[in-house]
C-alpha cells in the first residue's frame, strides 16, 4: 500500500469541507469594502478614505493562550473565537482606532470540520458586533505537532484612525485620574497559572463556593469588547489614554502608556475583586503582588482622564449600563 497525504495525517477533503463551511459564515461579516471571497490567495479590502485627512492604519496580532485547554476539556468551541476577535479589537481601540477587518489562523492536530465551524462562528459573531469583516484566514492540519483533539489560534486585526486622533498617552499628566471598567473574568490571560493551581484541587465541572456556574464555564467567560465604550468616551471627552488590561496586570499595562517621570497610584480597595480570582489565589496560596502582576483582578479597561471630567464620564458611561470605578490617579515618579 503506497503512502499518501491522508495516511500522514492530513485530510485534504476535510480541509475543503471546512473552507466551504467557513466561507458561508465569513460572508455574514462582509460589507461593501470587501472585494474578495474566502478562498482566494489574499483578502482584499477597499479603503474609504473620504472622511480622513491623514489616516493611520493600526494593526495587532494575538492569541488566546492556554485558555484553549479549557475549551478542549469542556468540548466547547463556540466562544473561543469571540475571545480572540474581542482581544484584538481592544488592543487597537485603546489607540483610538476603529476596526476594519480581521484575519484568522487555525492549526489543528486533526481537522474536525464541526469544531472549525464552531470556532469560526465565534469569529463571525464578534466581527459583526465590532463592525469588522472576516476577510481571510488559514486553516492548517499539523499532525505530530498538536494532539488530534487540540488546536491553536491566532488573529490579526487592522483598523484605522485619523492621525490627530491617535491616543497614545503622551498627554497624560500628573493629577489625571484612573477610571476602571469591569472585566468579565480572566479574559484571555493568566490561564497557565490558573489551570495549574485550580486543577490540582478541582475539575472543570466543580462549582467552588462563590461561583454561580461550573468552574469550566466561569473560565470560558467571553473576553469582552470595549469598543463601543471607548468610542463613546473618546468622542465626548479629551481622554488622555486607554489601557487594555491583559498579561502583566493593571500596573504593567497602564505603565506602557505613561510618559516618563510619572507613575500610578492605584487604590486596590476601590472595587470588589470577582470570586474567581479569590478562588485562584486560595487554591495556589498566591501572594497579592503575584496576583496583581498576572491577572486583571476584575478591571479590563483603564481610562486616564482629567479629574474635572470625572462626573460627566461616570454619567455618560452609566447611560450605557457601564460601571465606572475611580481606581487611582497619576503621580510623579
Amino acid at each position: 500500500m503506497s503512502d499518501n497525504y491522508k495516511s500522514a495525517g492530513v485530510d485534504l477533503k476535510a480541509g475543503e469541507e471546512a473552507v466551504y463551511k467557513i466561507k458561508n459564515l465569513a460572508k455574514t461579516t462582509f460589507n461593501k469594502n470587501v472585494l474578495s471571497d474566502i478562498g482566494h490567495f489574499g483578502g482584499m479590502y477597499e479603503l474609504d478614505l473620504s472622511k480622513y485627512k491623514n489616516p493611520v492604519l493600526v494593526s495587532s496580532v494575538d492569541g488566546v493562550g492556554t485558555k484553549l485547554n479549557i475549551a478542549f476539556e469542556m468540548n466547547k468551541h463556540s466562544t473561543i473565537g469571540q475571545d480572540l476577535v474581542n482581544h484584538c479589537v481592544n488592543d487597537i481601540a485603546v489607540c483610538g482606532a476603529e476596526p476594519l477587518y480581521f484575519l484568522d489562523y487555525m492549526a489543528f492536530g486533526k481537522l474536525d470540520t464541526n469544531v472549525a465551524e464552531e470556532i469560526v462562528e465565534g469569529f463571525t459573531i464578534a466581527c459583526r458586533e465590532n463592525n469588522c469583516a472576516l476577510i481571510a484566514g488559514e486553516t492548517a492540519e499539523m499532525p505530530g505537532l498538536y494532539k488530534e483533539t487540540e488546536y491553536d489560534l491566532s488573529g490579526t486585526i487592522v483598523g484605522i484612525v485619523e492621525k490627530e486622533q491617535v491616543i497614545n498617552g503622551k498627554e497624560i499628566s500628573e493629577g489625571n485620574i484612573l477610571i476602571g471598567f469591569p472585566s468579565t473574568g480572566l479574559h484571555t490571560n493568566g490561564y497557565s497559572l490558573a489551570r495549574k493551581v485550580l486543577f490540582s484541587k478541582y475539575s472543570v465541572n466543580d462549582k467552588p463556593e462563590g461561583l454561580t456556574k461550573s468552574l469550566g464555564e466561569e473560565l470560558l467567560n467571553i473576553h469582552r469588547s470595549y469598543l463601543s465604550l471607548i468610542a463613546l468616551l473618546k468622542n465626548n471627552f479629551s481622554i488622555r489614554g486607554f489601557s487594555h488590561i491583559t498579561g502583566g496586570g493593571l500596573v504593567s499595562n497602564t505603565n506602557r502608556i505613561l510618559p516618563k517621570r510619572l507613575k500610578l497610584e492605584v487604590d486596590w480597595g476601590a472595587w470588589i475583586v470577582p470570586p474567581i480570582f479569590k478562588i485562584i489565589q486560595n487554591a495556589g496560596n498566591i501572594n497579592d503582588e503575584e496576583m496583581k502582576r498576572v491577572f486583571n483582578l476584575g478591571i479590563g479597561l483603564v481610562t486616564v482622564a482629567d479629574e474635572f471630567d470625572k462626573a460627566k464620564i461616570f454619567e455618560t458611561a452609566k447611560s450605557i449600563n457601564e460601571k465606572p470605578i475611580l481606581i487611582g490617579k497619576v503621580v510623579k515618579a
